[in-house]
């Protein structure tokens, strides 16, 4: 077995898979290459889920008692938005596809994919600044910047990750496995408050907790049962959360 590379006998129960993961939060290492989707993978998901609901339930609990003392908690992007369908699928949907391979497409330590998520950010750009600045005001729109920067994006990924596809990962990468993953989780936690107002960041910061929460959930699942397990996660997640939201909503 490759230095620096671990392999993981699978998680028999919820408790058994919950113990794992805390050991790994203790001392991230790269497993080996995660295996194709299977059922067992599923099942790691749904163990993860019912643990993300509960870390959201108890953060969500201090949070209204923090509220209850009359403390001001700054208001996100969506406090007093209608949310309609197309907010809902870009927050369940394209949101959880996006910052999954950025942030966690990486993490395997393969060199497609770092590569390939390494270009495909600036090939991203600017796809979107010709998209956004050409074709006589046709594509004059953020929206067309958007598209065109996710599907160029995603083509030079898909391509870096094909010709690369027999590679392992890289030894440098495993050996600094536990940084990388703790940047990805915080970088996956600190881009939220830009949910916030620019002048309320300083105060959001503990709001931000709950990504930081799931973000090593996320992480978890991402090296040890493949990137589509994280984003599954992810868009369970996201999907409880606007569930929650559109609640409270109709509720008051």
């Amino acid at each position: 077995m490759n230095a620096g590379t671990t392999s993981l006998a699978p998680a028999i129960s919820m408790r058994s898979e919950w113990v794992q993961f805390a050991r790994f939060l203790k001392r991230p290492t790269l497993p080996a290459r995660a295996p194709l989707p299977k059922i067992r993978s599923l099942i790691a998901v749904l163990r993860l889920f019912v643990l993300d609901l509960i870390v959201m339930s108890v953060l969500l609990g201090i949070a209204g008692a923090v509220m209850s003392a009359g403390i001001d908690v700054p208001e996100t992007a969506l406090a007093g938005m209608e949310i309609g369908p197309a907010i809902i699928f870009a927050v369940i949907v394209i949101a959880p596809l996006v910052e999954e391979t950025l942030f966690r497409g990486w993490l395997s330590g393969r060199p497609g994919h770092v590569l390939g998520i390494l270009l495909a950010v600036p090939a991203g750009l600017l796809a979107a600044g010709i998209f956004t600045t050409v074709g006589g005001g046709t594509f004059a729109n953020p929206w067309a910047g958007m598209a065109g920067a996710v599907i160029v994006g995603l083509i030079v990924a898909l391509a870096f990750v094909f010709l690369l596809r027999r590679r392992d990962a890289m030894r440098w990468f495993k050996r600094f496995f536990p940084q990388f993953f703790w940047l990805s989780t915080l970088g996956f936690a600190s881009v939220h408050l830009f949910n916030f107002e620019p002048d309320q960041m300083a105060m959001a910061l503990p709001l931000v907790l709950p990504q930081f929460a799931t973000g090593t959930m996320l992480g978890y699942l991402r090296v040890r049962y493949g990137l589509w397990s994280s984003i599954l996660l992810h868009m369970l997640h996201n999907g409880a959360f606007i569930s929650l939201v559109l609640l409270a909503g109709s509720a008051a």
